[in-house]
């Protein structure tokens, strides 16, 4: 593959200090507290991983492109209680993503948006490789194509 990327997912560290919150105070948050009920259908956007059924989830607001540009954008994640952090290799692709139908936008460095495309998670890696063939795309975020939730950066590696 000619253009090489790494997908970065959100670090634990950001969520950390929610987790030992009670309902009440999450919810002043505009944060709820959930139990998978279902694989997949909780996707963890730390550790880029769907939760097991029956495991805890936080469901929050999150400023996910947080720039100064029109396309500034903020939407509901899901975050597991237990996360760790992901660390995907060089052109990896994790499960997570492969069965989901994505929307994948690319953004410059003045973080405007170049082009964007839906895809299925299988072909993802292709169609960021088409996209970084394009000099002005600094960077990518693939969210949820159907419900539109933010799930991941790519960057050229």
């Amino acid at each position: 593959m000619p253009y090489d990327f790494r997908i970065t997912p959100l670090p634990a560290e950001t969520f950390r200090p929610l987790m030992a919150l009670d309902d009440d105070a999450l919810a002043a948050r505009g944060i709820r507290r959930a139990i998978a009920d279902e694989k997949p259908g909780f996707p963890c956007r730390v550790s880029l991983e769907d939760a097991e059924p029956g495991e805890r989830v936080l469901l929050l607001p999150f400023t996910h492109h947080d720039v100064d540009s029109p396309y500034r954008g903020s939407g509901p994640i899901y975050v597991r209680e237990t996360a760790v952090t992901a660390a995907p290799g060089v052109n990896e692709v994790p499960a997570m993503l492969l069965t989901r139908l994505l929307s994948v936008r690319a953004y410059d460095h003045r973080a405007m948006m170049v082009e964007a495309d839906v895809v299925e998670g299988r072909s993802l890696a292709a169609r960021v490789a088409r996209m970084f063939a394009n000099p002005e795309i600094a960077y990518l975020h693939v969210h949820n194509a159907r419900p539109g939730c933010f799930n991941c950066r790519i960057d050229r590696h």
